[in-house]
């Protein structure tokens, strides 16, 4: 019987490849930590359990305080960017659209740029000004998108599609010019374009939580109507869809969940473009499926490239950005390659 008659027991089995993932994740970096003893460890937490303590006490501080928290941050970002990406993929009816399709990116690298070379404190009253300086670049570069678009009959997404452009080349090239008028140490920043979790903690993972989980459940909860989009939008009026909301709250969401992952994580590509991608070669087009199936590939595969980025060059860090484009670059042009036949 073909894969697609069971598509919510893959899901299933893919919940379960992203735990297994996760757990040996954990166990990886400088201090190496069997799975086993891992598992114990989480165990131990739990109330009901009583696990009889054999490993070193500072195992406990690097998997709660340093491993854990970047592995679910990690999940969580690239969770979030694959749906966005398949969203977006969706309401524009083009293959090749990703998280940054209307200059949330470009958005959100100015937000930062301007905390890192201005002099603005980092951080203030214990809380970090990069992550909400990315957060609202990135949403006002698109509600700039969105309002050079807006007509009083619609919102036409190809015109949506020339101001995202226009807006980030616009925010991009301040980028540059604040850059080259900055102090010439600009590695901080570069780092943080090129996108990676160092240092991440608990904090970012409950900073980013609400945003994401706002826009991910409007995402799945407009799941079929995304179907219909497929035919085109006068044929979904034609079966009652309200187009017009429907475009809003879509991009909205997506938007809003982009923002929240650049602002923690940086600029990481091509997870939005090639989950999404997978998932639709191996089990098909149906929204239903994509979009949830999306999250656990783009959540597997942004952890397995945080991993290899904090220990292939160990003990320094590539940053995650550029593990990704490794394996994002050669799938995009097999992609572009594959819709040109």
């Amino acid at each position: 019987m073909p894969a697609a008659s069971f598509p919510w027991l893959h899901l299933g089995l893919g919940l379960g490849v992203l735990f297994l993932v996760g757990v040996i994740a954990g166990g990886i970096g400088a201090v190496y930590i069997p799975p086993l003893t891992l598992v114990k460890i989480v165990a131990d937490k739990t109330p009901l359990l009583n696990i009889e303590n054999t490993w070193p006490g500072s195992w406990d501080t690097i998997i709660w305080h340093l491993r854990f928290p970047r592995i679910l941050l990690a999940g969580l970002v690239g969770a979030g960017l694959a749906i966005s990406g398949a969203t977006y993929q969706g309401l524009f009816r083009n293959p090749l659209a990703d998280p940054y399709f209307i200059g949330v990116a470009a958005g959100a690298g100015l937000g930062a740029t301007i905390v890192f070379v201005t002099g603005m404190p980092q951080y203030s009253h214990g809380f970090s000004l990069l992550p909400i300086a990315a957060f609202a670049g990135g949403l006002v570069a698109v509600s700039i998108a969105y309002i050079m678009t807006r007509q009083s009959k619609g919102l036409p997404l190809t015109t949506l599609i020339l101001a995202g452009v226009a807006t980030s080349s616009l925010a991009g090239a301040i980028t540059s010019l604040l850059m080259i008028r900055a102090d010439p140490d600009v590695k901080p920043l570069l780092g943080w374009l090129l996108g990676g979790f160092i240092g991440s903690g608990w904090q970012d993972v409950l900073t980013v939580l609400p945003y994401m989980g706002i826009g991910i459940t409007v995402m799945m909860l407009y799941a079929r109507v995304l179907n219909l989009f497929q035919l085109n939008q006068n044929e979904a009026k034609q079966l009652g869809v309200n187009v017009e909301s429907t475009k809003l709250f879509l991009i909205g969401a997506a938007s809003l969940t982009t923002a929240a992952a650049v602002s923690v994580s940086g600029l990481i590509g091509f997870v939005g473009l090639i989950a999404p991608h997978t998932v639709r070669l191996v089990w098909g087009f149906d929204n239903r499926f994509l979009l949830p199936m999306s999250m656990v590939v783009g959540g597997t595969f942004l952890i397995l490239a945080d991993v290899i980025a904090r220990t292939v060059v160990s003990p320094t860090e590539l940053p995650v950005g550029v593990v990704t484009a490794f394996f994002g670059a050669p799938f995009f042009l097999l992609l572009l390659r594959r819709n040109r036949r």
